[in-house]
């Protein structure tokens, strides 16, 4: 696997680049970097209610099948947040020409969401047409930010796939939550990457997806529109995340809400693999919880390179 793991390397050796340009196509795995593996976990009740009371032994994690001792444990409601609930926080802006008619729906939603946000470690911001243009943002100079959604203009073709993938690449290795919330119709139309690297890549990633989901330039029904939302189902299903679809202004307070009850009720569960090869091999990953009648959602697996992250 020594092919995969040296193109992964020159991707994260690029990413800066890319980040002007349209990126050349990442490979089709992504490492997780370190001994211990985290895994960000939402657990909701039979109404859809936070649960907010667990503790470590309340879990069980599978790896392939397997148990894995919890070696470390976290939760977004006690005080004292260490690196282990530390937010990285991503948001990806479409302003390709399918998103023309949803542009000030966007923007608004962008903002908005910004204003709500806790705040994060880091945030990144990419938008992206055609080309991709990626900004780091603090809490001092998000004015700024603000500033540039409002005069982001539309038009291009869509390079989503490789936008989310220069995300990917910028985030990986290190402890913490990292979220990605993605403001798009969910076509794409030009990027090097494909569907199913892509897929690959956050399939294996430590990313939390939040599609914002507009319906774009094409009828509803339409078999545009059932893909792009396709592919918004299901890269958010994943990674542990939740599409939205916000038909009005008046949609985004709730949907904001939504998002932030989550991340102030999430845990974090670590722990160190019984598998130790670095064979790149995809591993599933199972979060039960031994109270009955709950729901768990969260990423679905990870993949280990050999030659990264030591």
């Amino acid at each position: 696997m020594r092919r995969p793991a040296l193109l992964a390397a020159a991707l994260f050796g690029l990413a800066p680049a890319l980040a002007e340009q349209r990126p050349s196509p990442p490979p089709p795995v992504f490492p997780a970097d370190l001994d211990v593996v985290n895994v960000t976990v939402a657990v909701r009740d039979a109404a859809g209610h936070l649960v907010l009371d667990l503790r470590a032994d309340d879990f069980v994690v599978l790896e392939d099948g397997r148990p894995q001792p919890i070696q470390l444990f976290g939760r977004a409601i006690d005080p004292g947040h260490d690196e282990t609930l530390a937010l990285d926080l991503g948001l990806l802006m479409d302003t390709s020409q399918s998103m023309l008619q949803e542009l000030k729906l966007s923007q608004e939603a962008a903002t908005r969401f910004l204003q709500a946000i806790p705040r994060a470690r880091e945030l990144i911001t990419i938008f992206f047409d055609q080309d991709i243009r990626l900004s780091r943002y603090d809490s001092e100079n998000q004015q700024g930010l603000f500033d540039r959604i409002q005069q982001a203009k539309g038009g291009g073709n869509t390079a989503l796939y490789d936008a989310i993938a220069v995300y990917l690449s910028r985030v990986a290795g290190g402890g913490g939550r990292k979220v990605l919330v993605v403001f798009t119709d969910g076509e794409d139309s030009i990027s090097a990457l494909s569907l199913t690297e892509l897929l690959r890549l956050v399939r294996s990633s430590a990313v939390t997806i939040y599609p914002i989901a507009f319906q774009g330039g094409f009828p509803a029904g339409s078999t545009r529109a059932i893909r792009s939302r396709g592919f918004l189902n299901e890269i958010a299903d994943l990674t542990g995340g939740q599409v939205f679809r916000p038909a009005a202004s008046r949609d985004l307070a709730g949907i904001y809400e939504e998002i932030l009850q989550e991340l102030s009720g999430q845990y974090v569960l670590g722990f160190v693999s019984d598998n130790s090869r670095r064979d790149g091999k995809y591993r599933k990953l199972k979060v039960q919880v031994k109270r009955e009648g709950l729901r768990v959602r969260h990423r679905e697996g990870y993949v280990r390179v050999d030659g990264l992250g030591d």
